[in-house]
């Protein structure tokens, strides 16, 4: 599971760093500049900006999932396996613009996320 955790926050590297910069790579100077203006980001980047929000938004919850699974000495690897690798289909979903399958990625990794908590119980 510890590798789960550190696999997360790779993923989460990838999400705030990787892919906003990786669909803006035209804008350097601004990237190594103070960033006192305001970026046009294009439509990728965009994408994936919101797509980082939103792993964001669930990455508190599976954290604290797998460390209360730790310390209870309860095995969410698979579970957690699953999880990651449906926030890593999101992401790319997301920045394809499929909303319709984005939205049930989304479900399906908020679906697991409960069964996490439920085997907790």
């Amino acid at each position: 599971m510890n590798t789960l955790i550190i696999a997360s926050l790779a993923l989460l590297f990838v999400h705030v760093s990787v892919l906003p910069l990786s669909f803006s790579l035209k804008h350097s100077q601004w990237l190594l500049g103070a960033r006192d203006d305001a970026l046009d980001l294009g439509v990728l980047a965009l994408r994936a900006k919101r797509a980082s929000a939103n792993y964001l938004e669930s990455l508190p919850a599976f954290l604290g999932l797998m460390l209360l699974a730790k310390l209870d000495g309860v095995d969410l690897a698979d579970l957690g396996l699953y999880w990651l690798a449906s926030r890593a289909v999101y992401a790319a979903v997301y920045i394809a613009g499929t909303p319709f399958v984005r939205t049930v990625v989304w479900m399906v990794s908020l679906v697991i996320l409960v069964m996490m908590a439920m085997a907790l119980l």
